[in-house]
């Protein structure tokens, strides 16, 4: 008979106790949930601590309504690579190309929108199967010819660029149909009465909110019923009630402007998808499993050849659809587009959680991480730091995360 772990308490308040006893007896509770699920929740945590900090040396600007619609276009691309890339990273593996492949596609859609005058619907589901080509061919050599992921896809970024400069000729190349640009740039259309906020934002947080609770609720009964350790009562109202709270604010926020962007509902269906194949299928098991253990994957009928190809064949396509939304975002494509977008995958990966040797990582994380980059850099811009010390600052933000994961394998005795 399984037993009840969420029942479990360090210690209960005698009774007739005081009401500052059971204050200390959640305060421990939270403590030792916390530490127990540091990795889970400490990026969270800092994510939040850099809001709250940021807004209030900004004197609120960080907050302000086209200031977190203007954060959600300018860092939707990075975080659409950093999801690709957390898979990548998890397999045990990395990609350097994605920065420069994201610029390739961006390219050969205005050559083929612009010059060419090819239906922007066609242009995009060109563009998707380029990446998947890209990303299959580099598959293919990671994982049947057995080249190592660095050095085939640092050989990518380099072919990537220079087929980015031959087909724009060294030049800016747009502007974009006004479909396209929507991708980049568009909000979703304002339907019912007039409420002093965007309606269907409205209506999607609120879903969005009972979505989360459900899928909450619903995780924590299935870990019941495996006898897995979950958090305690207490300390899980308490998550879910920061969970909604903060959708709320940011669906207000959003509402409070032109409404959710376009981008952002892309990007949600992703994080919900992906998501879902991490933690439910069994390509998500599979690739958990050969970047925690390959030896033992294989041993268990793990196909880890065909899994790291698909890793690969989905990063690449996730790379053409950043490009898409980048180029579609500036409304035209540069030679120098997605320069340095694959350290920023990168980074948003491992201070998400990712681990160097593979095996750990979630969805969820990454787009924390993306977050915390996103919100250094809007809230260094708007109290105007140069990028010399914006970029000191990342790099310190990379090495704590880093090494915060060495300490807690360390600490594990993993």
């Amino acid at each position: 008979m399984s037993t009840d772990v969420t029942d479990k308490s360090p210690a209960s308040a005698p009774p007739g106790g005081s009401g500052g006893a059971a204050g200390t007896g959640l305060l421990q509770l939270m403590l030792d949930g916390l530490r127990r699920n540091m990795r889970q929740y400490g990026m969270l945590i800092a994510l939040g601590l850099i809001v709250v900090l940021f807004a209030v040396w900004t004197d609120g600007d960080l907050l302000l309504p086209r200031n977190v619609s203007n954060l959600v276009l300018q860092n939707s691309y990075i975080l659409i690579l950093a999801i690709g890339m957390m898979l990548v990273i998890i397999a045990g593996h990395i990609d350097l190309s994605v920065g420069s492949l994201t610029a390739f596609v961006g390219a050969f859609a205005a050559v083929l929108t612009v010059q060419h005058h090819v239906a922007w619907p066609v242009a995009v589901v060109l563009c998707l199967l380029m990446g998947a080509v890209a990303g299959s061919v580099q598959g293919f050599l990671i994982a049947y010819l057995g080249i190592p992921s660095f050095i085939v896809t640092l050989a990518g970024m380099l072919l990537f660029r220079g087929l980015t400069e031959i087909l724009l000729k060294g030049q800016t190349l747009g502007p974009f149909p006004d479909g396209l640009q929507k991708i980049g740039n568009g909000f979703l259309p304002e339907v019912g009465p007039n409420t002093n906020y965007h309606n269907i934002t409205l209506l999607l947080g609120l879903v969005l909110s009972v979505a989360v609770v459900w899928q909450e609720v619903r995780d924590r009964s299935r870990q019941q019923e495996f006898s897995l350790e979950v958090l305690p009562a207490r300390l899980f109202l308490l998550k879910l009630v920061a969970l909604v709270a903060a959708i709320l604010a940011l669906t207000l926020l959003l509402a409070s402007y032109k409404g959710a962007p376009i981008v952002l509902i892309v990007l949600g269906a992703l994080v919900v998808g992906y998501g879902y194949v991490m933690r439910n299928a069994v390509f998500g098991r599979h690739i958990y499993a050969i970047g925690g253990n390959l030896p033992a994957a294989k041993l268990s009928g793990v196909k880890d050849k065909k899994v790291t190809f698909h890793v690969f064949l989905n990063m690449g396509v996730l790379a053409a659809l950043a490009g898409l939304v980048v180029a579609a975002r500036l409304n035209a494509a540069s030679p120098k587009a997605g320069v340095n977008f694959e350290l920023e995958a990168i980074a948003s990966s491992f201070i998400g959680g990712a681990s160097m040797s593979g095996g750990v990582g979630t969805v969820l994380g990454a787009i924390i991480g993306g977050l915390v980059l996103g919100v250094l850099n809007n809230g260094m811009n708007l109290l105007s730091v140069g990028t010399d010390w914006q970029q000191v600052i990342k790099g310190l933000a990379l090495l704590v995360a880093v090494g915060f994961d060495v300490w807690n394998k360390r600490k594990s005795g993993s």
